[in-house]
């Protein structure tokens, strides 16, 4: 029975990994993996003091590690950045399995409740990048797993390597820590105080190390934790009145609703929201309280720091929390008859929220849906369009995350590089993938015309070139 689980989870691993060895690096993975690990590459793997200050985010370099290795042992490019990742997008589906079948007893049901947790878009968009979510993901699950089936060892491990995967990695091991206290509350009945036996001080004393490690090098080393001191991708705390703050604090709480409700999950959502008080008096409470425990805590410590922050919040940051309440959906479908057509609304509308694609002016997490796909032969189509031209990428402007050399997003050798947009460049290779500001949108719209537009699903990139006036 384990073999051939086994074996079903390896084969499904391979087959995501397989189809994503064509997808570049994209998003903060440009700088996580491509950047960090090439200086890494460079330098040393374990030289981590050697990261330039203008790519150093602070965070610590996990994802760039496991890249300079890879591409050290067998030689940088974009597949074998993509095969390092199959240990973690495995280990993830194990884990997975492994929690729903602590909630789901009967094997084909798993098998069901497996395909809606999975098919959560965010999820499956992080399963084909190459990206610290993944990872985080399953030493995450292999720490809660291990609470939920009272396994010292292996929550020391998930917690000790989770902490230092990326500081949101520290904050889920907050979310951690105050489940598992919920739990004691909530099931065995006790205080908080009895909580805080020899042992458990001792478990996440522990698992606290590695990062208290990093925290304490990193201050050593560098004289910083968090912000950049050049400030290049801005300051998270820095606030000009508290009007200013307040602004930003309740912008924040409709980003943060719309982040659970997007690509498809406001039906799911709205399903469990309703379930649970028209059910209220015929639910099986203690079998689905855990699952609410780690559906609110998960990332708890991550939503209250990004109302605080000033920088934009992703969608992956919640993933946690999507893939409980994908697994709370379908217990609670029992509550009623028509469980097939609900289980294919729930599935539907998760699998169609990858076909959503907003207007150019909404800001879209590109990363956190299957929407971007069409984009990586676009991408590759419009360079190639370019030389056959012999226009310059050197010479055109571009966006993030497409604004740096070719080599950061393909790992092949090609160092010529887009250069960052300013409206005054001669062409512009523009897609509806990057989020620009209405300002730079508005001077593309007035300034430069179309040369060539190449389109699938709703997914465009324009080669632009400036208005003669």
């Amino acid at each position: 029975m384990w073999l051939k689980k086994i074996c079903i989870l390896l084969i499904l691993s391979i087959l995501i990994v397989l189809y994503s060895l064509n997808i570049g690096m994209f998003s903060d993975n440009v700088l996580f993996a491509s950047k960090m690990g090439n200086a890494l590459f460079q330098s040393g793997i374990f030289n981590w003091g050697s990261i330039p200050l203008e790519i150093d985010p602070g965070h610590p370099p996990f994802l760039a590690t496991l890249m300079a290795v890879g591409w050290t042992l067998f030689g940088k490019s974009l597949v074998v950045s993509h095969l390092m990742m199959l240990p973690f997008v495995f280990g993830l589906m194990w884990q997975l399995v492994s929690f729903i079948s602590f909630f789901v007893k009967d094997k084909f049901l798993i098998i069901c409740s497996f395909l809606l947790v999975i098919a959560d878009p965010t999820l499956l968009s992080n399963l084909v990048l190459v990206n610290v979510e993944i990872i985080q993901l399953f030493f995450f699950f292999v720490a809660i797993n291990a609470i939920l089936r009272s396994n010292s060892f292996f929550k020391i491990v998930g917690l000790a390597l989770l902490s230092v995967v990326s500081y949101r990695g520290m904050m889920l091991c907050g979310g951690v820590f105050i489940i598992d206290a919920v739990m004691h509350i909530v099931f065995k009945k006790r205080t908080i105080k009895s909580f805080f036996t020899e042992q458990r001080i001792l478990e996440y004393s522990v698992a606290a190390l590695p990062a208290v490690i990093y925290l304490i090098w990193r201050l050593l080393t560098k004289g910083w934790i968090i912000s950049n001191p050049l400030e290049i991708w801005g300051s998270a705390w820095h606030y000009s009145t508290v009007q200013e703050f307040l602004n930003n604090f309740f912008r924040n709480i409709i980003v943060l609703v719309q982040r659970f409700i997007d690509f498809g999950r406001l039906i799911p959502l709205l399903f469990v929201a309703i379930t649970l008080f028209i059910k209220r008096k015929s639910l099986k409470w203690a079998e689905i309280s855990p699952l609410i425990i780690i559906f609110f805590f998960s990332t708890i410590v991550i939503y209250v720091i990004s109302l605080l922050i000033n920088n934009p919040m992703g969608h992956r940051y919640f993933l946690p929390s999507y893939l409980a309440m994908g697994l709370l959906s379908f217990l609670l479908i029992r509550e009623y008859n028509a469980k097939k057509t609900i289980y294919g609304i729930l599935l539907g509308c998760l699998i169609l929220g990858n076909l959503i694609v907003y207007p150019d002016r909404f800001a879209q997490g590109w990363d956190a849906s299957l929407a971007h796909l069409p984009y990586w032969n676009l991408r590759k189509d419009a360079i190639r369009y370019m030389d056959d031209r012999g226009l310059s990428v050197a010479e055109t402007a571009s966006f993030f995350p497409n604004s740096t050399s070719i080599d950061n997003i393909d790992l092949n050798g090609d160092m010529r590089s887009f250069i960052s947009f300013t409206g005054s460049e001669k062409y512009v290779l523009y897609s509806n993938v990057y989020n620009l500001s209405d300002e730079d949108y508005d001077v593309l719209q007035n300034e430069y015309r179309i040369l060539k537009t190449f389109e699938r699903f709703n997914v465009r990139i324009e080669l632009m070139q400036k208005i003669c006036n």
